[in-house]
């Protein structure tokens, strides 16, 4: 009674008292209290109080919830009848209400079903059960058919800490029950194969097919209708010849509501209730609509009258099935059963022509969609977000559109638009301009559909560019359309003539508004890739516009983000001039770059380390750009060369400062990868000045920079000197800083790059890696690691183990197979432990793929040796927690790896296991503390 009372005074306190610290308090001790043994009873007891209020009825219906899902384990057997008693007569008590409450008792006995086997409920179990307290009872029969309701959905709730085999049983049990069942769309969903046969008679079919005639629509018919489509199209392609009769019950009754969708004086609800039967019956039976049959362009047409309905979210409730039914028409398997290639093409041509017209309607349907609202300066940030995901969700609808039709014939129909809203361009209406940018928008949508070849329609679209208002969401929108045809510019008769007059275009752009200035700058980007020889005479004028954008002189708006579209423009560019061109273009390319940095370095030591990042990234980044885009290897090394003084100098004084080194780092990286072997002396220099520096710095980014030079340096063997040094001293270090599995969640980062560094070294030197003297410690340190809860450092060290249980994959492992015996070996109980630790708690759920899979390596690798590590492991854990039945079909699965079998065949019964060791805290806690992850790299291994 105590408790119960301060349970009571812990509520008010959290939803009543003025002070969040006191409201803070109380929340915390509720949730504490939530997980005591005594919650049941007093849970119990509260909700059988007739004095307890609506918040004390909430609470402790949530909290008996959550003791059945997770914690029924805490109970004696004996506990199971007075336990469902008792929530039985709350479901009679709350029958009528709070609907919270109800629920939240419906969700208890459901979850209590999953765990007590039928046998234990009586004769039939619980649905039988259900089926006599509703006989008896006809009154609280609302509070059972929410009980049935959920019932079904229990089967898929992993929150219930039951075991897999149990759960398995409880379909089965569900299954077999269905003939008696009420709740019929809810327990459709569980899709076994009742044949169509006999739901086409079944008394609750029709019963909810009439109610479609009556004058409103029950929400409840129609979610049973529509299970009922989906449930006829969920099985294979051969299951839809036995749902048949049923099928051709449902249409011609959902057909018969096609006149509501234009009737003025429906509601909108019930529109949108029959708007959703024919969207379910167009993605339900698109196999069979893509046929092109009479009756199958019946439901099309209806779809269309769906994708004309003025209200977007009604219409866009048919956009997937136009994309379904594009990819049944266009792709080759569709039509294979058809035999020999002209049957094929004969075939496939007859259906895409037959769905022409349709296509062609929903082109015209959709594309004023896209348009500018005249209002649209005074949206809010909501509206306009949601108004760019229409124009996105339109765009896909058109290149479904241009997937069966073609690119040329939907350019045709959305030119005529184009003419139409240029007509009205000037005619001095305010939003004269925004029919003109729907079509354009709509034109740019279905460029990577138009041929190159077009030459009727696209030189008319390119010929009215400079003509159009220079509005700014228009001269953004004409910018992004000039970029999305750059490589029809590039083969098209007329592309060298007209270019200057669209780079005006995209200048003017550049300094209109932001937006237009980011649209531009990445039109140019694609003009300059795909026109690079047209180009490579005009270096001059495009050296202005870039000289223009990086530097920011002049009235240009690009953002430095922007800018670096045009470092890679013109770097692409000059990998088309011959090289000694491009070794002067280059130097040009990076002039107006280096001046600052250089400027900066000069000032000396105390102004270059107050600088922020941000004033020497921004430069940076651009010659990432340079030495990636640049694809000269000999002139991207000799201006590495000339500029190493500058980046050593940035090196020496910003070591300390992460965001700096990371993009330093980064250019340094393209720069090796561009110039590989010409690098020479600088790549020496740069080695040594990171290896010196991370001894002191500890930033990740060089261990990443690292991995670079290992990918592209490792086999040469006049390298393997100074690469050999390099490793070890970066190993090494980083060694002693992770020694516990604090250090590694402190530094996630330099855990992530340093096994990311050594499965390099594994792949591309193992020559170097191998026979060192880091590698032990190296593995001792991902033992200690393996547990970090950072996704990419617990994912990069599983990485490193299974390549290193893997070796014999690479091709110079096998010789280097008794050096990590040597290692792996004497620690292999130890590394399985944790592993198996981390499969059943110790890592996130999302983490049990690599784990799974490092563990099976392992055991690929050590066949039976292996199999008796986990044997001793699992042997840990106690039988409350892991039955011997687990126990054994866990260990057959190892035991079938380590006998050659194919291991992604082996994932299911390993997976199990960590279901059952995690299905509640407690049982997670137990297995944790058997198998003590942590404690086991704390011992050195003689």
């Amino acid at each position: 009674m105590e408790l119960q009372n301060t349970v009571k005074e812990a509520l008010n306190a959290l939803y009543h008292h003025p002070d969040d610290t006191v409201r803070l308090q109380a929340d915390r001790w509720l949730q504490d209290f939530q997980r005591t043994l005594d919650a049941w009873q007093v849970a119990d007891n509260l909700l059988h109080d007739a004095t307890s209020n609506l918040e004390t009825l909430i609470f402790c219906s949530q909290t008996l919830r959550s003791k059945v899902q997770r914690d029924f384990e805490e109970l004696p057997s004996e506990a199971f009848r007075p336990l469902r008693d008792s929530l039985n007569t709350l479901l009679k008590k709350f029958h009528k209400g709070p609907p919270k409450v109800r629920t939240q008792i419906s969700i208890a006995v459901a979850a209590l079903a999953v765990y007590v086997p039928a046998e234990d409920w009586g004769d039939g179990g619980i649905v039988n059960w259900l089926r006599d307290e509703m006989k008896s009872h006809p009154e609280y029969i609302p509070g059972f058919l929410e009980l049935l309701t959920v019932l079904p959905e229990e089967v898929y709730n992993y929150k219930i800490a039951a075991r897999p085999e149990r759960r398995r049983q409880f379909e089965k049990e569900l299954i077999s029950q269905m003939e008696v069942l009420e709740a019929f769309a809810s327990w459709l969903r569980l899709k076994h194969g009742i044949p169509g046969s006999v739901l086409a008679s079944h008394p609750l079919v029709l019963t909810a097919l009439s109610s479609l005639k009556s004058e409103f629509l029950s929400e409840a018919a129609v979610n049973v209708i529509s299970e009922l489509i989906h449930y006829t199209a969920a099985g294979s392609s051969s299951d839809v010849s036995a749902q048949m009769p049923l099928i051709q019950v449902i249409v011609p009754q959902v057909m018969s509501l096609k006149a509501h969708l234009k009737d003025s004086s429906k509601d909108e609800e019930d529109v949108k209730a029959i708007a959703r039967l024919f969207s379910d019956m167009g993605d339900s039976y698109v196999e069979l609509i893509a046929t092109g049959s009479d009756e199958s362009m019946l439901i099309v047409n209806a779809l269309l009258e769906v994708a004309s309905h003025p209200e977007y979210y009604i219409a866009a409730m048919t956009f997937n099935f136009w994309h379904s039914l594009q990819v049944v028409l266009t792709k080759r398997d569709s039509y294979l059963p058809l035999g020999n290639e002209a049957s094929i093409e004969a075939e496939r041509k007859r259906r895409q022509d037959a769905f022409v017209p349709s296509y062609e309607s929903l082109v015209s349907l959709v594309s004023f969609r896209v348009q500018y609202p005249q209002d649209y300066l005074d949206l809010s940030y909501e509206d306009r977000k949601e108004f760019k995901h229409t124009r996105y969700a339109v765009a896909d609808v058109l290149i479904d559109a241009a997937s069966v039709l073609g690119g040329d014939a939907t350019l045709q129909i959305l030119y005529k638009k184009l003419v139409e809203a240029v007509a009205r361009c000037g005619n001095g209406e305010s939003d004269e301009w925004c029919p003109a940018e729907a079509a354009l928008f709509c034109i740019r949508a279905i460029s990577n559909y138009v041929s190159v070849v077009e030459a009727e329609v696209m030189p008319q679209v390119m010929s009215f560019l400079p003509k159009l208002p220079q509005q700014p969401q228009l001269l953004q929108t004409v910018c992004l359309t000039i970029g999305a045809y750059s490589k029809w510019l590039d083969s098209a008769s007329i592309g060298l003539s007209i270019l200057p007059s669209l780079i005006d275009i995209l200048m003017s752009g550049m300094g209109t508004s932001e937006d237009s200035a980011a649209a531009a700058a990445l039109a140019f980007k694609h003009i300059c890739d795909d026109c690079r020889r047209k180009l490579c005479g005009c270096l001059d004028g495009l050296f202005h516009i870039y000289h223009r954008a990086v530097t920011g002189e002049g009235s240009f708006k690009v953002s430095a983000e922007d800018s670096l579209h045009l470092v890679e423009a013109l770097s692409m560019v000059i990998t088309e001039l011959p090289p000694d061109n491009a070794k002067r273009a280059l130097e040009a390319l990076c002039l107006p770059v280096v001046a600052p940095l250089q400027e900066s370095v000069s000032q000396g030591p105390d102004i270059l380390n107050k600088k922020s990042a941000r004033e020497l990234t921004v430069h940076i980044d651009r010659f990432a750009y340079i030495f990636r885009y640049v694809n000269h290897p000999e002139a991207v090394a000799d201006a590495i060369q000339r500029l190493w003084p500058i980046f050593k100098a940035i090196f020496d004084l910003r070591a300390w400062d992460m965001r700096t080194m990371e993009s330093l780092c980064r250019a340094c990286k393209y720069a090796v990868r561009t110039s590989g072997r010409f690098m020479g002396i600088t790549i020496g220099a740069m080695l040594e000045e990171i290896q010196g520096l991370y001894k002191q710095h500890h930033q990740p980014c060089f261990l990443y920079l690292s991995s670079e030079v290992i990918k592209i340096f490792g086999s040469d063997s006049s390298c393997a000197s100074y690469l050999k040094n390099l490793i070890e001293s970066l190993f090494l270090h980083t060694t002693s800083l992770l020694t516990n599995i604090q250090e590694f969640t402190a530094r996630p980062d330099i855990a992530d790059d340093c096994f990311l560094l050594a499965s390099r070294c594994i792949r591309y030197c193992p020559q170097l890696f191998m026979p060192s003297e880091i590698f032990q410690p190296l593995i001792d340190c991902s033992m200690i690691g393996i547990t970090v809860q950072h996704r990419e450092a617990s994912n990069s060290i599983l990485t490193f183990l299974s390549d290193i249980f893997d070796l014999t994959n690479s091709s110079k492992g096998e010789q280097y197979l008794p050096v990590r015996d040597s290692v792996i070996i004497p620690r292999g109980a130890s590394i399985t432990r944790i592993l198996i630790a981390s499969l059943t708690g110790a890592l996130p759920n999302s983490r049990i793929e690599p784990v799974t899979y490092t563990l099976l390596a392992l055991t690929r690798a050590y066949g039976a040796l292996a199999v008796e590590w986990a044997k001793e492991s699992v042997s840990l854990i106690p039988l409350t927690a892991v039955t011997e039945v687990e126990r054994s079909r866990f260990l057959k699965a190892l035991s079938d790896a380590a006998s050659g079998f194919d291991i992604n065949n082996l994932t299911l019964p390993i997976e199990e296991m960590s279901d059952v060791c995690r299905r509640n805290r407690t049982v997670q806690e137990i297995v944790q503390g058997a198998l003590r992850p942590l404690e086991l790299n704390l011992t050195p291994v003689s």
